[in-house]
């Protein structure tokens, strides 16, 4: 894959992505796994955050125009899901897997059908501390099977993040990666950034 110098680099998605960013700053990254890939990326390409706390698949689908496909980016990557889970959980919202398919589907429609962007898919994640999010596999593992399909349906780049993220929690403790489960933690967002850069660079080459 070739990325020009001084190509676009979006990731979307919703708090994991968000971060803290300064919405009214258009270049701000948030203080996660985002402004971590810019760091250690070190030359001319621009990252671009439109990651937003509390984002459902639908949510993100909504502002897809604006925040996506107005940006024209080069390489755009995808992390959601986890909000269409905790929302069956404590708001008692229809978050469907049929539903989550529809939605994640048709935002990939609209990348190919209006973008020239390289995409990379990556798994949302639930780790299991505390311990009543092991209770939310039940509803996240069959929305991360979607991703699966997506991602091979449509030939994007695909990253395994609940499993990385799980085997990682596994050896360092889950709440050394993410203290509810949900959140990272510095830790955390290094690995997702790590994660991510090594991906990408398998990619390229």
């Amino acid at each position: 894959m070739n990325i020009h110098a001084e190509g676009r680099i979006l990731f979307q998605g919703d708090s994991v992505t968000d971060a803290g960013r300064d919405r009214n700053q258009p270049n701000h990254l948030g203080e996660g796994y985002v402004k971590m890939i810019a760091e250690k990326w070190g030359n001319t390409m621009t990252i671009l955050n439109r990651g937003i706390s509390g984002n459902t698949s639908a949510d993100m689908a909504k502002r897809w125009q604006e925040d996506a496909i107005s940006l024209q980016p080069d390489v755009v990557t995808i992390l959601i899901g986890i909000n269409d889970t905790w929302r069956s959980f404590d708001a008692w919202q229809d978050t469907s897997v049929s539903a989550f398919k529809a939605i994640y589907e048709q935002v990939l429609k609209e990348t190919r059908d209006k973008t020239n962007a390289q995409i990379i898919l990556m798994e949302p994640f639930v780790l299991p501390w505390p311990e009543d999010r092991k209770e939310w596999r039940s509803d996240l593992d069959p929305k991360i099977q979607v991703v699966r399909e997506l991602a091979a349906a449509y030939q994007t780049g695909f990253i395994p993040l609940d499993g990385l993220l799980n085997q990682a929690g596994i050896q360092y403790g889950a709440a050394t990666i993410a203290a509810d489960g949900v959140h990272p933690t510095a830790t955390g967002h290094a690995l997702i950034a790590d994660i991510w850069m090594d991906y990408f660079q398998r990619m390229c080459q």
